[in-house]
């Protein structure tokens, strides 16, 4: 089994090459080429496995352990290990004993239902619906493979109320700098840097000198970090590229200063960074000088909410903080209330001036 790139015209492509045994020895292999892009080609290869393993006499109808089983061999080729690890782990502590010995066509919503609605007792309604949302992209999967026709779990809804996004205001958001500059806090060039970029948490330990265009004062994002995974693609699995604001520039001018190289990572290496313990060190922070506590990722919420309230475009905020959906930029709009600027000024209707309310003022009627 391979995956191998070659030039057309200067142009990269990739050739997938599969190969087993199948029934009563049977060589079995299958190649294709032309594939554009690396992802298509682990695409490709992981569809073409499950092609295998159906034809080397595997029975068609499968049972839910069997299929599971199959279903993270798959995603382990086009998926991080920190998602595989989720879905291990959450189908291992909910799942799996309810439902391993059952046919996939077996399942029911009324079964769905009970494993994620009834079976899971002390789970937030946030961790229930990401439960449902495994089984669904797990069964979708079968369904993909020819071993299912339709989706139990698709008819299955949960609501959860939408958690008040904490921010800081413009204000707020100086206050942190200037204490954290002025007490010389060693999250300090860490907090700056997602206020005036919006970068995750990852993607900013991740960043290494060779990522910065000062010329150009352009950040190319193209990896993160996770204490789970190390080193690997972007939560999107896309790049993207950030500009480098006139008070980002004096930052990075300042942390370059002390620069060895352009493989040295472009922020410290501070142990609560590293053990995933950041969050607890700014919540702290910010109830000492008295401003809203807020997590890590909310630096990245006020980034995003800055720039919506000062008009820049929906577009363009997407760009560049990464956000794949509409709906989750739109989400930052209503947290912003920039969409709502300047509406209550349409009121057909005003407050009677002085002279006025003189005019109308109440009588009583006589007796």
């Amino acid at each position: 089994m391979a995956i191998r790139a070659y030039l057309v015209n200067e142009q990269t492509f990739y050739e997938v090459y599969v190969q087993d045994t199948g029934i009563e020895g049977r060589r079995m292999q299958k190649r294709k080429r032309g594939i554009s892009t690396l992802k298509a080609a682990k695409d490709m290869e992981a569809k073409i496995k499950a092609e295998f393993y159906l034809e080397k006499g595997k029975p068609r109808r499968l049972t839910w352990d069997l299929w599971f089983k199959r279903f993270l061999e798959q995603i382990q080729i086009t998926r991080r290990p920190k998602t595989v690890i989720n879905y291990e782990k959450n189908m291992g502590k909910w799942v799996n004993k309810h439902w391993d010995n059952l046919y996939l066509d077996e399942i029911t919503p009324q079964m769905v239902f009970r494993v994620v609605m009834e079976h899971t007792y002390g789970l937030s309604l946030n961790s229930k619906r990401t439960l449902l949302d495994q089984l669904k992209r797990i069964f979708d999967e079968a369904i993909v493979n020819g071993i299912l026709q339709k989706n139990p779990a698709l008819s299955i809804k949960i609501k959860v109320p939408e958690v008040k996004q904490a921010v800081l205001n413009s204000t707020e958001a100086q206050k942190l700098l200037y204490e954290a500059k002025r007490g010389q806090h060693r999250f300090y060039p860490v907090w700056a840097f997602a206020l005036f970029t919006g970068m995750r948490s990852g993607e900013m330990y991740a960043l290494k000198w060779s990522d910065i265009d000062l010329g150009n004062r352009r950040i190319s994002i193209n990896k993160a970090w996770s204490n789970k995974s190390g080193i690997g693609p972007t939560k999107s699995q896309r790049n993207r590229v950030v500009p480098i604001s006139e008070e980002l520039f004096k930052l990075l001018q300042e942390l370059g200063a002390a620069s060895k190289g352009p493989e040295e990572h472009v922020l410290p290496r501070i142990q609560e960074w590293t053990d995933g313990s950041q969050a607890d060190v700014l919540r702290q922070f910010c109830k000492v000088i008295e401003i809203t506590s807020v997590k890590f990722h909310d630096l990245r919420a006020t980034f995003i909410t800055q720039m919506l309230l000062r008009g820049v475009p929906l577009a363009q905020v997407m760009t560049i903080v990464g956000h794949t959906e509409l709906h989750t930029t739109t989400r930052y709009l209503r947290v912003a209330g920039a969409d709502l600027d300047g509406a209550t000024n349409k009121l057909g209707y005003s407050l009677p001036t002085l002279e006025l309310a003189k005019v109308i003022s109440f009588v009583p009627p006589q007796s």
